[in-house]
C-alpha cells in the first residue's frame, strides 16, 4: 500500500503545533473536489460532509469556474491554495491574488502537463486549459478571475455552513490538545487517525503515492479539515511542513431531539453545561463542578443526547465540547 512517511528529528518533535482554525481557502477547494466526484465520503465519521453534498445536489458546480480546474486531479492540489496562517477567507483570497507570478507558474505547471496521449502537436491540451494558462502567466485578468470565482463559489456553497465547520474544528483541536497534555507527542500522533501509524521517529500516512518527507527541523503544523478524506501536505521553504488531516470521528454528527431537552432542568446540570464553555474531559468536568465522576458522566450523557454538547472518544480519552445549540442556550440566544 502506498504511504507517506514523515521523518521527525528531535527539533521537529518540539515544534509540532495545532492550527487555531481550518484553512478556509483550502476547505473551499476540497469541497469543489467532492462536488466534482472526488473520493467517496463514507457514512459515519464523514456523515456531516455527506449531508452537505446532498444539500448541494442539483447545484451547478460551474459557478466554481477556474477553481474546478485547479482541483481536478485526485492526487494533487496547487500549494498556493493552502494558507493556514490566514485569519479569514477574505485574507486568504487576497494573498492568493498577490502571489508572485513565478509561484503561480510553479504550482500550476503540473496541471498544465497533460498525458502524451491527449496532447496536440504543440504539446498542449487542445483548447481545454486556457484559463489555467492565463492564471499561470500571472496576468491581471487571470488573477481577477481567480478571486471572482473563489468568492462566488464560497458565498454560494460554503459561507452558510462555515459556523458548523469551525465548531467541529474547535472540538477536534480541543481533543488534540487534551491528548498532548495527557500523553505527550506520542499520544497526539498515535491518535490522529485510525489508519495512521506513529513509529518514532516516523509517521506513516496512507496516500495515493509513496514518498518520504524529512521535516528538517522546521516542525509540523497540524490543520484540521472538514472536507478532506485523506491527508494533504504543504511545503514552503524555511516554514513548518503543513499536514491537513480529516476531522476526528464524530465531530458534529449529533442530531438534536427537542423532546430530550426536558431533563435539563436542574441546578447541577446547568452548572455542568456552564463548565463546558471550555472543553473538558469527564474527570476535569467533575473537578470543575465538584460532583462525582459518575455524576459528571451521567449529566454529560443527558446533555449529549439533547444535542447541547458533543463527546469525542479516542482510546481512553473522552472530551466534552459545547455544540452551537448549547452555547446559544448559555448565551440566551434563540
Amino acid at each position: 500500500m502506498a504511504v507517506i512517511r514523515l521523518h521527525f528529528s528531535p527539533a521537529d518533535v518540539r515544534r509540532i503545533t495545532l492550527a487555531p482554525r481550518p484553512d478556509a481557502l483550502f476547505e473551499t477547494a476540497l469541497s469543489v473536489r467532492l462536488l466534482l466526484g472526488g473520493p467517496a465520503v463514507h457514512q459515519g465519521r464523514r456523515a456531516p460532509v455527506t449531508r452537505w453534498r446532498h444539500a448541494m445536489d442539483g447545484t451547478p458546480v460551474g459557478r466554481a469556474g477556474v477553481l474546478a480546474e485547479l482541483v481536478r486531479r485526485d492526487d494533487y492540489l496547487p500549494d498556493f491554495l493552502l494558507q493556514p496562517t490566514a485569519s479569514s477567507f477574505g485574507e486568504a483570497v487576497e494573498s492568493a491574488h498577490s502571489l508572485p507570478t513565478a509561484r503561480l507558474h510553479q504550482d500550476l505547471a503540473r496541471l498544465l502537463e497533460p498525458p502524451e496521449a491527449v496532447r496536440g502537436r504543440n504539446g498542449r491540451l487542445p483548447g481545454a486549459d486556457g484559463r489555467l494558462r492565463e492564471l499561470a502567466e500571472g496576468s491581471p485578468q487571470g488573477r481577477d478571475m481567480l478571486v471572482r470565482d473563489l468568492r462566488r463559489y464560497h458565498d454560494a456553497s460554503i459561507a452558510s455552513c462555515w459556523h458548523h465547520v469551525t465548531a467541529a474544528a474547535t472540538a477536534d483541536r480541543a481533543l488534540r490538545a487534551e491528548m498532548l497534555l495527557r500523553g505527550g507527542v506520542d499520544a497526539l500522533l498515535t491518535t490522529l487517525a485510525p489508519s495512521w501509524r506513529w513509529q518514532p521517529p516516523t509517521l506513516h500516512l496512507p496516500s495515493p503515492s509513496t514518498f518520504d518527507v524529512p521535516l528538517c527541523g522546521r516542525g509540523l503544523l497540524l490543520v484540521p479539515s472538514f472536507f478532506a478524506t485523506r491527508p494533504f501536505l504543504g511545503y514552503h521553504p524555511e516554514e513548518p511542513t503543513v499536514l491537513v488531516y480529516p476531522l476526528h470521528e464524530g465531530a458534529g454528527t449529533t442530531e438534536v431531539s427537542a423532546g430530550a431537552l426536558a431533563p435539563l432542568l436542574g441546578r447541577t446540570r446547568a452548572a455542568v453545561l456552564e463548565a463546558l464553555r471550555t472543553p473538558a474531559t469527564t474527570t476535569a468536568l467533575a473537578e470543575r463542578t465538584g460532583i462525582s465522576l459518575a455524576g459528571a458522566s451521567q449529566h454529560a450523557g443527558v446533555l449529549r443526547d439533547a444535542g447541547l454538547i458533543s463527546t469525542e472518544r479516542t482510546g481512553t480519552a473522552v472530551l466534552h465540547t459545547l455544540r452551537p445549540l448549547g452555547r446559544a442556550l448559555l448565551d440566551g440566544r434563540t
